[in-house]
């Protein structure tokens, strides 16, 4: 059974990981910061079904906050054998209008957070010579989103850090892969009207959005013996935007 932990998991595209990864007998830490409601109920529906789950409540844009939460599994577990970078903020807003703090917490949330997880993770892998990290990026990391630039930067730096760390790492039998979600069907999307998202499908060659599961699916792919030749690589999961 491995252990794996997936941050941001109480909905959308983390949930899905959580389901899938569980019901294919995984040991899985559900965290979550503040969303506890909708954790609680993945927790008590992946229990019910006899997985074996546990809920960690941590902010990983904080460093303290993570080095705790990894302390916890550590009492638990000796340690993550494969770990999924999901947790991320999205915001829409002019550049010229983003703010100081608009910044630092987009950095922090979806960039620092995956850097913090991994240099915790990292030791009992290395330790092993084996483990998996699988980083969520984006496809505006690739080509940029208008009105979206700190986000952009921050799924781009994702990229970044998962094929410098693939190379650091690859010796040591760990891969390291970020997959590039297109428009997909979550929380996110709830200030887009019907017509919105009618115009973010027919952008895709297939002509519809993603949802949690496809992402999941790769994620679980990236994570398996299957996978074991992979690594630095950037699997765009986008319907063919």
């Amino acid at each position: 059974m491995r252990n794996v932990l997936i941050t941001g998991a109480s909905r959308g595209i983390g949930a899905a990981c959580a389901r899938l990864f569980a019901e294919n007998g995984d040991r899985v830490f559900i965290n979550y910061c503040h969303s506890e409601n909708a954790a609680r109920s993945l927790f008590d529906e992946l229990k019910d079904k006899g997985r074996e789950v546990m809920l960690l409540q941590a902010d990983v844009s904080n460093s303290g906050e993570v080095k705790k939460m990894f302390n916890v599994i550590q009492s638990q577990v000796r340690g993550i054998d494969v770990l999924i970078n999901n947790a991320a903020i999205a915001q829409t807003k002019l550049f010229t209008d983003i703010t100081d703090e608009d910044w630092r917490r987009m950095i922090d949330t979806d960039l620092s957070s995956v850097f913090f997880c991994c240099r915790a993770a990292l030791p009992y892998m290395i330790q092993r010579k084996s483990g998996r990290i699988v980083n969520i990026s984006s496809i505006w990391g690739q080509v940029g989103g208008s009105c979206e630039v700190h986000y952009s930067a921050a799924k781009a730096g994702v990229i970044g850090l998962t094929k410098a760390l693939a190379m650091e790492v690859g010796l040591s039998g760990i891969t390291v892969n970020c997959i590039d979600p297109g428009v997909i069907k979550t929380d996110m999307l709830s200030s887009y009207t019907e017509e919105d998202l009618k115009v973010l499908a027919d952008q895709t060659s297939l002509g519809v959005l993603g949802t949690p599961e496809d992402i999941a699916h790769a994620a679980f792919f990236l994570s398996s013996p299957e996978s074991s030749f992979i690594t630095g690589h950037t699997l765009s999961v986008n319907g063919g935007a």
